[in-house]
């Protein structure tokens, strides 16, 4: 199993619980070998991954954050090119703010924003293109801000993210709140609102409303899922897709969704692969919107 990332981000957590499911429920037979490889928000990971034509004992964690490096490193290739298995769970991003910030409710927020987009310094663990930089840019858009206006900062996952929050280098965070977890229970970051269409599972986080509830008509949810290397046979798929399937059925794996605030959102084979192709029409409309396509 190749990572994308870093150890400790979205696509880690994610793959490492699929393989400690699939070793501890006997689903395979011997183990797993998990490889992080960093690089290019993920574009130096699918670029291996092109390489491994047919080699049909290796998966590759993927998602929304995958698509859009593909656009801005400038790749030939794209998911699109891989051999799609499965989408394995949807995550909802949180907009993170410091405890004593001024802003009591996402209504806040976009009063602020509107009035001045420029001055007011937002950040996430995405580069442009990944869904913490999507998140941002397709919510000023909703609310009538011209997204070439914002101003993002880049930060490389939750612990840098959490800093510059604390140290005042920036007004909000946009992110996946499964990396601050501690942070929200402890009061020293807030969330003023989740993107999902309902709202999250989990003592810390459920009462935080929706962007629709609050008012705004915007649903953004990110999403993770499995790759193999183009050139995989059909039967060889089928196999990886039941084997996955055979997971998703167990309560380990109900435990982790839990665990981890995921929502279970399960698509296979060809289905996966139209849901990649439209995944990346989205990325590069956004991008477009931004004025970085």
């Amino acid at each position: 199993m190749w990572i994308p990332n870093s150890p400790g981000g979205g696509y880690d957590q994610t793959g490492r619980a699929a393989v400690g499911v699939l070793e501890s429920e006997d689903i395979i037979s011997g183990s797993f070998e998990v490889t992080n490889i960093r690089g290019a928000s993920g574009s130096v990971a699918l670029t291996r991954l092109m390489g491994e034509e047919g080699n049909e004992h290796l998966l590759m964690t993927a998602g929304l954050g995958v698509v859009g490096s593909a656009y801005s490193s400038g790749l030939e290739h794209g998911l699109g090119d891989a051999t799609p298995v499965a989408q394995l769970i949807e995550d909802h991003e949180g907009v993170l703010v410091p405890a004593d910030s001024p802003f009591e409710t996402i209504g806040d927020l976009v009063e602020a924003w509107k009035a001045d987009p420029a001055s007011l310094v937002v950040g996430g663990g995405s580069s442009p293109g990944g869904p913490d930089h999507l998140f941002p840019m397709q919510l000023a858009e909703t609310v009538g801000i011209d997204p070439r206006e914002v101003t993002y900062e880049r930060y490389d996952g939750g612990g840098p993210l959490t800093s510059a929050l604390l140290g005042d280098k920036i007004r909000v965070g946009f992110s996946g709140l499964g990396e601050f977890t501690g942070q929200i229970a402890s009061g020293a970051l807030r969330v003023l609102a989740v993107s999902g269409a309902e709202r999250l599972r989990g003592a810390t986080v459920s009462d935080v409303p929706t962007l629709q509830e609050s008012g705004i008509d915007l649903v953004f949810t990110n999403w993770r899922g499995v790759l193999a290397p183009p050139g995989v046979s059909d039967e060889r798929r089928d196999e990886l897709v039941a084997m996955l399937e055979q997971m998703r059925a167990t309560p380990a794996w109900e435990e982790q969704l839990e665990k981890n605030g995921w929502v279970d959102r399960f698509v296979a084979g060809d289905d996966f692969g139209d849901f990649i192709a439209e995944q990346d029409a989205r990325v590069a409309s956004i991008l477009e919107g931004a004025g970085l396509l």
